[in-house]
This record gives C-alpha cells, sequence and structure tokens, in this order.
C-alpha cells in the first residue's frame, strides 16, 4: 500500500474538482469519481500521474446509494484507507423562478447537492473514525446570496451544506476529523453553461469587489489548504473565496 495520503474528489472530471486533482497530486494519490464525462475524467487522471500520484476513476452518480457504495468500493479495493474527502459533486439547473421550477427538479437538486454530499460524507467518516482526517465540502455564495430570479433551488441546497458542515464538524471533531466547506463565489468555470449562462461569471463580474471573476484553481487552492496539517486546528468553518463579494 502506498505511504502517501489518499484522497477522494467527487465531481473531479472539471471546473473545481479537476483543479484540485491537478493540485493535490504532487503530493497525494487519487481517488477521481465522475458521473457521465469520461474523457474529461481520463484526461484529469493523466494530468495526476504524470504529477507523480496513482490515480484511479471511479465512476458513479452521487445521488445514487448503489454508485456510491461502488466508488467507496473501488477506494477500499485500490487503497485501503482516506485521508481526504473533497467532496465536490453538485448540479445546478437552469435559470428559473421558483413559481417555474417543478418537483422533479427540487428533488433532484436535493439528492445530488445534499443527500448525496451527506452521503458520500458517511461514507468517508466510517473510513476515518479511527485514523482521522479531513472532509471539505464544496457549498457557494448563493447559500448566502439566494440566487432570486435564477437558481434558489441550488442557493437553498448549498445552504443546506453549510448547516451540514457545522453540524457534522462538532459530531466527529473528537475522532480527530476536520469538517469545513469552502464558498466559491463567481468562478470561471463550465457549471455557469449548465444553468444556460456560459458568460455568467464575466457579465456579472463587476459586481464583485475585486472586479474580476475567480478561478478554478483558485478555489482548489484554498481547498486543499484546509485539507493540510497547516489548518490542523481548523474545523466547522466555511471559508469564502468569492473575491469579497
Amino acid at each position: 500500500m502506498t505511504q502517501r495520503p489518499i484522497c477522494l474528489i467527487t465531481g473531479a472530471s472539471a471546473g473545481i474538482g479537476a483543479a484540485c486533482a491537478r493540485l493535490a497530486a504532487p503530493d497525494y494519490d487519487l481517488v477521481l469519481n465522475y458521473r457521465t464525462d469520461t474523457n474529461g475524467a481520463r484526461a484529469v487522471q493523466a494530468e495526476a500521474e504524470a504529477a507523480g500520484a496513482k490515480a484511479v476513476l471511479a465512476q458513479g452518480d452521487v445521488s445514487n446509494p448503489d454508485n456510491i457504495a461502488a466508488i467507496f468500493k473501488t477506494l477500499d479495493d485500490t487503497f485501503g484507507r482516506l485521508d481526504t474527502l473533497i467532496n465536490n459533486a453538485g448540479i445546478v439547473a437552469q435559470s428559473a423562478r421558483l413559481t417555474d421550477m417543478t418537483h422533479a427538479r427540487l428533488t433532484q437538486m436535493m439528492n445530488v447537492n445534499v443527500i448525496g454530499a451527506m452521503l458520500v460524507a458517511k461514507e468517508a467518516v466510517l473510513r476515518m473514525r479511527n485514523t482521522g482526517g479531513a472532509i471539505i465540502n464544496v457549498s457557494s455564495a448563493a447559500a448566502r446570496l439566494g440566487s432570486a430570479n435564477q437558481y434558489i433551488d441550488y442557493a437553498a441546497s448549498k445552504a443546506a451544506i453549510d448547516t451540514f458542515t457545522k453540524g457534522l464538524s462538532d459530531e466527529v471533531a473528537a475522532d480527530g476529523i476536520r469538517v469545513m466547506s469552502v464558498r466559491p463565489g463567481l468562478i470561471d468555470t463550465g457549471l455557469h453553461a449548465k444553468g444556460g449562462e456560459p458568460g455568467r461569471a464575466q457579465k456579472l463580474a463587476h459586481m464583485v469587489p475585486m472586479k474580476r471573476e475567480g478561478s478554478a484553481e483558485e478555489v482548489a487552492r484554498a481547498i486543499l489548504w484546509l485539507a493540510s496539517d497547516q489548518a490542523s486546528y481548523v474545523t466547522g468553518s466555511t471559508l469564502d473565496v468569492t473575491g469579497g463579494r
């Protein structure tokens, strides 16, 4: 078995998850989860391996408990332990007002962004409770801002992640497990295109005190700092990476 720390990243085929994998690769061995973007996941895997990591792919939809079990079977069979979870997988839907949102949309949003994240964290805690570790949940500034007329369902799901982060951190602190979340702001990733607004980050950058959008790498650096021993006395905290917004 490897002596390098083991990190599981959900939603690792693009955006913030992929940036985390690239930055973690010199120091961690990796389990890279993705749902459908096989080509993206393989490209991230190749970059991680070129940087010195052992990186394995674990396909699965975090809203499906059987898929979560398969992801962790890959982890267990390959590495036999887990040191860090970057709980990043999430979705956003097309911009809409609440009056245009359906039960199916709301159910899917909560199943992926909240229930899926909680179940992934549960499996991580089961593997960390004798050895300690770090869990970093990826929230959003939308949890504070509400995202009226756009994605209030997404915002509500991320507010739930902030509450979950605090509760879980208190629950497992005595087991040596630290739990934090990061709230990205306007970040230049493909998530905006999935919401039907590919240029959204650039269009709204003037609203940010720093007058620019952020990068996935800037968020990833904050996540990896929280995962590191440099943040050994940090738990239960939520760190904004928003340019001041």
